[in-house]
């Protein structure tokens, strides 16, 4: 079986001999658990377990600790997405030890991905935080991209917000496009989402037409934007991210945006 595991919030990952890296694949942990390990649900033939080291573990020859988000370039695709739904599930498992209800302790069922409360049998499932990305266009030539405060590479990046209650995803975009820039948009597409397991999250991205305003950027949110053209783009976000892909879908088809 397959090992994800997780120390500090970095993913262990085990040396090829050829060079390159992948999953520990064994019939026991490839290091001490800090408890049982947990099935990552959905994986298909495969086997997959998850789960948290007892004590910092040491890089060796054998093995390293990267980032979840740096293990993007240096895992088969496959592997990388089961990283992503371990590092959800460990993440809900440690928040789902009481009730939400009545704040009893939780016990394990025999469903893989749910949690309930011997008291007041309330059940307890992941959660997951949705998030829009809006790809703002000016005709065929620019697109808005910002800078945010909690970034923390030298790039930019696409308007995002989290879904409030009671609203359309569409709703979001536009009222995310309009608190953080004060900019309005029209026709609003959806384009393609992915799982954000940062920590557990899904993000939905969409494609928008600028429809007037002047930029004016919501200061504690963001520190810069502004309408870029393919001659003066700005570092951009990793090529793991949807907002990257829905950057390089609009450098290719511009007018055409669409998954």
């Amino acid at each position: 079986m397959y090992w994800f595991i997780f120390c500090d919030n970095r993913l262990l990952l085990e040396k090829k001999e050829k060079g390159g890296y992948t999953i520990p694949f064994g019939k026991h942990p490839p290091v001490p658990l800090s408890a049982n390990p947990l099935t990552v649900p959905d994986t298909g033939d495969m086997v997959c377990q998850t789960g948290t080291a007892d004590v910092s573990a040491e890089e060796t020859d054998r093995y390293i600790l990267v980032a979840l988000r740096a293990s993007w370039d240096m895992l088969e695709p496959r592997f990388y997405l089961i990283a992503g739904k371990a590092s959800q599930l460990l993440y809900w498992e440690r928040h789902s030890r009481f009730c939400t209800a009545c704040g009893t302790a939780t016990e394990s069922s025999p469903l893989p991905v749910m949690r309930f409360c011997p008291s007041c049998r309330h059940e307890l499932y992941p959660f997951i935080s949705i998030a829009i990305l809006a790809l703002v266009r000016k005709g065929d030539e620019e697109i808005l991209l910002v800078r945010a405060r909690n970034f923390k590479g030298a790039f930019h990046g696409l308007v995002a917000g989290f879904l409030e209650i009671g609203e359309t995803l569409e709703e979001c975009v536009a009222r995310e496009v309009k608190e953080e820039t004060g900019l309005d948009v029209c026709n609003i597409t959806y384009f393609g989402n992915q799982s954000w397991p940062f920590p557990s999250g899904l993000m939905v991205g969409f494609t928008a037409d600028y429809a007037g305003g002047e930029i004016k950027l919501q200061e504690d949110e963001l520190t810069d934007g502004a309408f870029y053209n393919r001659g003066n783009l700005p570092p951009l976000p990793l090529k793991s991210s949807l907002a990257r892909q829905m950057i390089d879908g609009w450098l290719t088809h511009p007018s055409s945006l669409s998954k």
